[in-house]
């Protein structure tokens, strides 16, 4: 009976598995088929493998151009929302008073607000500043950075928040005593036991940034700025979708997260539940 029910729960699993994957399955193989044999069978195996729509669609897409914008915006925005997020959520866990506690609780509550409420007041914003001030906030990728970190800022505190709180203050009091700077305790001691929520807060921010569409579509104009998500949405056009080509750009950009979080996926749970329990 033990073993019916072993079996049992492997079969389920797997059947979810395989479930949960048939999209990637249906990306992959129907990147490798013409229109029409794509039309005549979506879940079969294309004719033959031939890299020639992933060389049509890298030169439709503007692909090296795009993916160097994309890792830009990516590899700045994590670094910026890594830095001051966790100073900031070790200032808020450290200093206990009512005022700390009104902040962090004020940033918990924006991540209850869909961005698709404020997304025209920020463009109306953000244009405003680029037009009066002349600060590139609109059509470039430093003002679309500076939009990632705030609108990031507020998980990654959260995640901060509780790792901070696990540990000893007893640490810090130490290296104060030997002579340590307020910015010395956190860089020297505080930051390097971070590493684990460190290593989940950028592979979140990475895949959340990497295929982001909607900020940047409304952010970027010009075609030498565009993204690989925005490069992607070129073949969908108003009559016609080139389903075949999409489906070669979507697996271009999908390699390069899929990628990232095989290298640092064991710190994701052990990072997140180190800073749950304790």
């Amino acid at each position: 009976m033990k073993i019916i029910r072993t079996w049992s729960k492997e079969i389920l699993l797997l059947s979810m598995a395989l479930v949960f994957l048939s999209p990637i399955y249906i990306i992959f193989v129907n990147s490798f088929k013409s229109r029409q044999e794509l039309y005549e069978n979506t879940l079969a195996f294309p004719r033959e493998f031939s890299l020639q729509f992933y060389e049509a669609a890298m030169a439709r897409m503007d692909f090296f151009n795009a993916f160097l914008n994309s890792m830009y915006v990516t590899v700045v925005s994590v670094v910026f929302i890594i830095i001051l997020s966790s100073m900031m959520a070790w200032m808020l866990a450290r200093s206990g008073n009512w005022i700390s506690t009104v902040i962090f609780m004020t940033m918990i509550a924006t991540m209850l607000i869909p961005f698709q409420t404020i997304m025209m007041p920020l463009m109306q914003l953000v244009t405003g500043i680029t037009r009066e001030t002349g600060i590139p906030m609109y059509n470039s990728l430093s003002g679309l950075i500076f939009m990632n970190i705030g609108f990031n800022a507020a998980l990654s505190v959260f995640l901060y928040h509780g790792f901070v709180k696990s540990i000893p203050v007893s640490l810090e009091e130490a290296a104060t005593i030997d002579g340590a700077s307020k910015f010395g305790v956190f860089w020297r001691i505080i930051f390097p036991i971070l590493t684990p929520i460190t290593a989940t807060v950028a592979i979140l921010n990475v895949i959340l940034i990497w295929n982001d569409f909607l900020l940047p579509s409304l952010t970027l104009i010009d075609k030498s700025l565009r993204t690989i998500p925005l490069s992607v949405f070129y073949f969908f056009g108003e009559f016609t979708i080139e389903w075949n080509m999409a489906m070669a750009g979507l697996t271009l950009t999908i390699i390069p997260v899929v990628i990232f979080y095989m290298i640092a996926q064991k710190y994701i749970i052990k990072g997140i539940g180190e800073g749950a329990v304790k």
